[in-house]
């Protein structure tokens, strides 16, 4: 495979359907045969609206410029998929640009918010209370009989924030039920469960 180099800052500006366009179809058409120079030839004229696109969807220039390459490099192992009676060789890279940089936009929303979820986790009091309990030596199924002397609706609540992780208000959200509720009820349960815990060590 051609060795790809780094992507000009292009406008993202789509030349009009012309010599270039048809061009760049043929090129594409050559590029799937495993013809490196056609590839080379395709990488220059593609290679800055590609670029020009992800960036607006990425922001970051870092990250923009490594999705670009990951663009061209899957143009190079897939294109033999590109049907030029579907469309344009550039309209199909650009909806692979457009593919892969949403991608990596929600795959960095994603690792944000198992952060954030985690830092909750870390930091809720009322959770650190049993955890010290249970880790100071408190067997499994002690845990297991005293969260079976809880009511439903606390045990439901305080499995769903002690095991999963939740705050009080999405424990509420998936519970339906008000946030009072939940709190009161999370409350009496962690404080059952506590003495319960504590009887039994």
């Amino acid at each position: 495979m051609p060795r790809v180099t780094g992507c000009d800052e292009g406008t993202g500006r789509v030349r009009s359907k012309s010599a270039g366009a048809v061009k760049a179809d043929e090129l594409l058409v050559q590029v799937a045969g495993g013809d490196q120079q056609a590839f080379e030839q395709l990488y220059g004229m593609v290679s800055g609206p590609v670029f020009g696109l992800v960036r607006r969807v990425v922001r970051d220039p870092a990250q923009s410029e490594e999705v670009s390459q990951e663009v061209l490099l899957e143009l190079w192992r897939s294109a033999a998929r590109f049907d030029p009676g579907r469309g344009s060789a550039l309209s199909w890279v650009l909806t692979l640009a457009h593919r892969r940089a949403v991608d990596r936009v929600r795959s960095a929303r994603a690792a944000g918010e198992r952060e954030q979820r985690e830092a909750r986790r870390a930091h809720h009091p009322a959770f650190d209370q049993v955890t010290e309990e249970v880790e100071a030596g408190l067997e499994r199924e002690w845990v297991r009989r005293c969260l079976d002397r809880l009511t439903a609706l606390q045990r439901q609540s305080v499995t769903l924030a002690y095991y999963d992780g939740y705050t009080y208000r999405e424990v509420a959200e998936r519970l339906s039920l008000p946030l009072g509720t939940v709190k009161t009820r999370m409350r009496d349960g962690l404080t059952r469960l506590r003495d319960c815990l504590g009887s039994a060590a």
